[in-house]
């Protein structure tokens, strides 16, 4: 587990749990709810039943599967208060080793410290053979937003923004933290606004703002500066285009019945031979 007081730590713990439960009290989840559709497509798809589910980072606990046992885990105290969730980080509560067929990650891997641990913890969470599926903002996201505060912060830039994991190094992570067949993919949704108050209004929703420890603060000529840089980047209509990249995770924790793949140099026609021009 991370140590708490190490230098590697990405983001301020207590502030995330601070936003998140900002965020309970005015919960915007448009975001995340699209995340959920894509993590039920994904399970229609799966021709098994799941029984005992870990939801890892619940929010308001809206995820649920009928038949199935749901333990939640959440960072926030107010989320995990109204969803009956377990009160921890994710990468630090020693989840009980092959206890789930399902583990589910929906917008929260994002802004965990240890990416790489958390993956690991539920891969040992996992019976032989169970499925892990996540789905968080990956890199691209708010591309917008990034480019009018590095325009208007150009003389003396801030780190405002989180590192942003892409899609092949979310399959990298799968294969690291020891899942088979691990597939990673992403889709973008789109979305234009008013003005830069309406996003950051969203943010604050989603608890997707700033958890950088000692970030500087945000002054007002700052978010002026911003807004008319958002303001500058809108379309004919007046609306500005903003993107959220979301990376969804499928991976399995191993199993003897699992297909493998085709051993190297171990097929029958050679490339060249498929190549050549039919007569």
């Amino acid at each position: 587990m991370p140590d708490p007081d190490s230098p590697s730590e990405i983001f301020d713990r207590a502030l995330r749990r601070k936003r998140r439960d900002r965020a309970a009290r005015d919960y915007e989840s448009f975001v995340r709810d699209h995340m959920l559709e894509g993590i039920y497509e994904r399970l229609e798809g799966v021709k098994r039943d799941f029984r005992d589910v870990l939801d890892l980072g619940s929010f308001d606990g809206v995820f649920t599967l009928p038949g199935a046992t749901i333990t939640r885990l959440e960072a926030g105290t107010a989320f995990a208060a109204a969803s009956g969730a377990i009160h921890a980080d994710e990468d630090r509560y020693p989840l009980p080793e092959a206890s789930f067929d399902l583990v589910v990650s929906i917008g929260v891997l994002d802004s965990i410290n240890d990416v790489p641990g958390v993956l690991a913890l539920a891969r040992r969470a996992l019976r032989p053979d169970g499925l892990f599926l996540g789905a968080f903002l990956g890199a691209g996201t708010l591309a917008t937003l990034r480019a009018a505060f590095l325009a208007a912060e150009a003389d003396r830039p801030a780190a405002r923004f989180h590192p942003q994991i892409d899609v092949r190094s979310a399959g990298d992570l799968l294969s690291r933290a020891g899942f088979a067949l691990p597939v990673a993919d992403v889709e973008t949704l789109a979305v234009r606004y008013a003005g830069l108050p309406n996003l950051i209004r969203d943010l604050r929703g989603m608890a997707a703002t700033n958890l950088l420890p000692g970030a500087r603060p945000l002054t007002r000529a700052t978010l002026i500066a911003a807004a008319q840089q958002f303001a500058e980047r809108a379309d004919p209509d007046g609306r500005t285009p903003e993107r959220f990249e979301i990376v969804y995770l499928t991976g399995w924790a191993p199993d003897p019945s699992q297909p493998k793949p085709a051993r190297r140099g171990s097929a029958t026609a050679s490339l060249a031979e498929a190549l050549k021009p039919k007569s």
